[in-house]
């Protein structure tokens, strides 16, 4: 049978990771293995309504695909984008795709007529590091994305620790420079403002002027990495305002590992050295964690996804939701 293991339930879960401009999903088996993969626009620019109805929309279609092929889908896993109350299965808030209060989980539920389980995207992808990638094998796993915003997402014993209030781990909205720039999360010197993807374009374009600009931070770290004085300036400042930040974090959940990911990461030594030369010169009595890659890229959202379903299939039937 298609997904089927020897040890363990049979069949796949459907994972589903939304972003601001892509909707992605895979088939996942109980091992974590993918199975199928596919990818949509979600619509965002026609308003919350067509994203939620592409999400819909899509699901059913990939449901259809995989049952055609002899699968047997057991439940569906959501990361979302944006402020996520997991225990409620609510989308409270996501700016990129205009989400507010939005009942996601029950929603999918009765569209899909499967158990649903809902996650935040960075979490969920935390997840997936921590039980299958670079973080796999250790209790207490920090996942930092670091993409057009720095992410955060702590892992205990291979499960996400949202906190009291879905908001655990935001390690780019820890103040660095309380004299920094304004952030849209309402405070100022926020680690996004200095070391985000956008941020860094940003303060490169700042202090270039006239030039032309450049489109990301992808194109500033090559620039840095050839030796242009702009470029490695804003480089530095961007790793070791991580490196403060990270510090605080390690201070505080004591990481056997952290874990670097997001589109920034592709830049390797460039940006893993001088934050390693950041904490060691920061450390005092803290006992430093593994700085390591993420392992799975970008498809770690949607196999964390499926990962929670699966927890959703194997949990006792009395705390199913």
């Amino acid at each position: 049978m298609p997904g089927s293991t020897p040890d363990g339930p049979g069949g796949v879960t459907l994972g589903l990771d939304i972003g601001g401009t892509v909707l992605k999903s895979a088939l996942v088996a109980p091992d974590g293995t993918v199975r199928y993969e596919s990818r949509c626009p979600t619509r965002a620019q026609d308003g919350p309504d067509a994203v939620l109805r592409t999400v819909l929309d899509h699901a059913a279609e990939t449901l259809a695909k995989a049952r055609a092929e002899g699968e047997d889908v057991r439940a569906v896993g959501i990361a979302s984008c944006g402020l996520v109350d997991e225990d409620a299965g609510t989308v409270v808030f996501s700016a990129s795709i205009q989400w507010r209060d939005l009942p996601l989980r029950r929603l999918a539920s009765e569209h899909l007529g499967l158990p649903v389980a809902l996650g935040h995207d960075v979490r969920s992808g935390g997840l997936a590091e921590a039980r299958l990638g670079a973080g796999r094998g250790h209790r207490v796993v920090l996942f930092v994305p670091v993409g057009t915003g720095v992410g955060g997402a702590l892992l205990l014993d291979g499960q996400p620790f949202p906190g009291s209030h879905w908001r655990s781990a935001e390690v780019g909205h820890v103040v660095t420079r309380p004299d920094g720039d304004p952030c849209p999360c309402g405070q100022r010197g926020c680690l996004d403002t200095i070391a985000g993807g956008v941020a860094v374009a940003r303060r490169y374009n700042e202090r270039r002027g006239t030039l032309p600009p450049v489109s990301g931070a992808e194109e500033v770290a090559k620039r840095a990495a050839v030796g242009d004085p702009v470029a490695v300036r804003v480089w530095e400042e961007a790793a070791d305002a991580m490196a403060q930040t990270l510090l605080t974090a390690v201070t505080l959940f004591d990481p056997a590992v952290l874990v670097l990911g997001g589109g920034l990461s592709q830049a390797g030594e460039q940006l893993r050295a001088p934050l390693r030369r950041g904490l060691e010169r920061r450390a005092a009595f803290q006992a430093l964690p593994d700085l390591v890659f993420a392992r799975l890229g970008e498809r770690a959202g949607r196999i964390g996804a499926g990962l929670l379903a699966w927890d959703l299939v194997r949990a006792p039937e009395g705390v199913r939701t």
